[in-house]
């Protein structure tokens, strides 16, 4: 059956859509944080046909980057020596291969954080992703890659809903994959990330990820110049980071060969096994977030932002002021999260097991609420 589409309307955040960026339930109605009346805006606006956009072919990367000396750094001379003697590269190789890298500046200044001041708004942000593009591309990505995703959620008990929410948040089902090169990203920021007082831990992250990015491109006989990403360095469909695509991808279309660039099926069952070994549970209930009530006492405050990870049973938390405003399951155990609106009010949630190895993805509420919501507004449509 054809369903209908969302009718996408041209606009400044349209255009921030199409920038590149760098995983829900079955039971979509009592748990969701889309309005009634955006749901009933959505359901009406279905009818209408969408407009057709034009698209121009995207430049071959973002930033060449200029030239660095890199193979006279004496941290990056450590390096190599280091990839040599560890993995068995040819070091003359690596040689050449540092001195086609370039030192990305733009890659450096997105690594710095945002200036303090301006306040964290849930529905600004859900407002970037809850929308008639990703919904369009994401119901015509469910509806190609309906095999592959049932099978992801046979084998890995994930839902089709979760794996398509993320695969739309992270790329817009591979539209914005990154356009720059990912040696020249991790490179500058292994060796000339900006000053912070976590700048050594997060070099020796980057350089741990262009170890793997290079292990990666020799395993699978690709020429590491030629990968593009985000601009830290996150390659695919999935935007999975180098060590991620060692440790968690997937070879889920059979042909012996892992592809999260280019093979849809891949990036499906990778997504999946990645939640599944951060703790996914496919027995849970389907529901992984139950909106509550917070009493005046504030006794609750006490389990806001106590890690990523569900470990307070209900009773605890009501006793400390949360009140239920929806069936929840008495034999869970909980977090508490809370979703700032800016000025408006902060909107607060029980979150199980399995919305929090969502968050294993991107460590943050936001990412993770989002990619339910968006799988969930996916399947309404397809529902249809």
């Amino acid at each position: 059956m054809r369903r209908s589409l969302l009718p996408i309307k041209t606009s400044a955040l349209s255009l921030l859509l199409s920038l590149p960026l760098c995983l829900a339930t079955a039971h979509a109605g009592e748990n969701s944080h889309i309005s009634a009346a955006d749901r009933a805006r959505a359901v009406r606006a279905a009818k209408a046909p969408p407009k057709a956009t034009a698209k121009k072919a995207p430049a071959k990367f973002d930033f060449e980057g200029e030239f660095v000396d890199y193979a006279n750094w004496k941290e990056v001379r450590a390096f190599l020596d280091e990839m040599s003697a560890k993995h068995g590269f040819d070091r003359a190789g690596l040689d050449t291969l540092i001195g086609k890298v370039r030192y990305v500046e733009s890659t450096v200044q997105l690594m710095k954080p945002a200036p303090p001041g301006k306040p964290k708004n849930w529905q600004a942000y859900s407002a970037r992703f809850i929308e008639p593009v990703r919904i369009n591309a994401g119901v015509k990505f469910w509806e190609e890659n309906a095999e592959a995703l049932a099978r992801a959620e046979r084998e890995y008990g994930v839902p089709a809903e979760i794996i398509v929410g993320i695969i739309g948040v992270e790329t817009v089902y591979g539209r914005n994959t990154g356009r720059f090169r990912v040696l020249d990203a991790l490179t500058t920021l292994a060796f000339s990330y900006p000053e912070s007082p976590t700048r050594a831990a997060r070099m020796e992250f980057f350089k741990g990820e262009l170890e793997n990015a290079l292990l990666y491109a020799r395993k699978d006989g690709i020429d590491p110049l030629t990968l593009l990403g985000s601009y830290a360095g996150a390659i695919g469909l999935p935007q999975f980071m180098p060590s991620s695509i060692m440790k968690y991808a997937v070879d889920f279309d059979g042909d012996s060969h892992i592809d999260l660039r280019n093979s849809t099926a891949d990036a499906i069952g990778s997504v999946a096994h990645f939640l599944v070994e951060h703790g996914w549970r496919r027995d849970d209930p389907a529901i992984s977030t139950y909106p509550v009530t917070v009493s005046a006492s504030r006794a609750w405050e006490k389990f806001i932002g106590q890690g990523l990870q569900a470990k307070y049973r209900l009773g605890e938390l009501q006793e400390a002021g949360v009140s239920t405003v929806a069936a929840t399951p008495q034999n869970m155990l909980f977090g508490l999260i809370d979703l700032q609106n800016g000025s408006e009010a902060t909107e607060y949630h029980l979150a199980t097991n399995n919305f929090f190895a969502i968050t294993q993805y991107n460590r943050s509420y936001f990412y993770a609420m989002s990619v339910i919501d968006l799988g969930k507004a996916i399947s309404q449509v397809r529902a249809r």
